[in-house]
């Protein structure tokens, strides 16, 4: 059950709005296969956060171009596949209505722009204006500089917004901006204590609230 009053909304995407588990997973399986890293060690590191982060983390002893190197052609690898892309159940309507109702909506991601923009596409969500990609932050989740570009974007402070998170690096980066955060989905751990959460978006309403608005559901 939530019942907040904010003005703007600030989105994760893979988890929160699109489910694109068996992409990511196949990318990262193989990638752990080849280097002799177990997969479910990485794929719970990796959760909601760049792919450079996890390669630095497992592959610290390489040089930073081939940490990059690396990382440009996972990204590639996912970006190819758009096969198993879903919504996350009711994710579409809920930002659309959002959207028809004017409230100010930013989508921050762990993903570069391109494969962010494929994704959504593939889901069938719509593309808030405002969007930070994996580019323009200097420190990725879990530091909050991405909800905190995405609450400016919209004019308001990140104390005044709602941010939808699924994964640790993410929840950790939301709360660190200030914004009242809501767990996506069922992971539970130190972090979501005392957190809303919801498992998707049917049924949530949107109405407005003097000059902000109440989300409920």
């Amino acid at each position: 059950m939530i019942d907040i009053v904010a003005s703007g909304v600030l989105f994760d995407m893979d988890g929160t709005l699109v489910d694109s588990t068996a992409v990511v997973e196949a990318t990262w399986t193989r990638f752990g296969q080849d280097r002799g890293i177990d997969p479910a060690e990485i794929l719970a590191f990796s959760h909601g956060r760049q792919a450079i982060s996890t390669i630095e983390h497992f592959l610290p002893e390489l040089d930073r171009d081939e940490q990059l190197r690396i990382a440009a052609a996972l990204v590639a690898e996912e970006s190819a596949s758009s096969e198993g892309i879903f919504e996350i159940p009711g994710a579409a309507a809920f930002v659309d209505r959002l959207l028809d109702a004017g409230v100010p909506v930013a989508l921050v991601t762990s993903a570069p722009r391109d494969l962010a923009a494929g994704r959504m596409a593939a889901a069938g969500l719509t593309m808030p204006t405002a969007f930070v990609p994996s580019e323009d932050v200097e420190h990725g989740k879990p530091h909050p500089d991405g909800y905190l570009r995405g609450a400016a974007l919209l004019g308001v402070e990140a104390t005044d917004c709602v941010a939808f998170e699924d994964a640790p690096a993410g929840l950790e980066s939301a709360i660190a901006s200030g914004a009242t955060t809501v767990v996506v989905g069922p992971h539970e751990s130190d972090v979501t204590a005392g957190l809303y959460r919801v498992s998707g978006y049917e049924g949530i309403t949107v109405e407005p609230e003097g000059s902000a608005f109440r989300i409920r559901g």
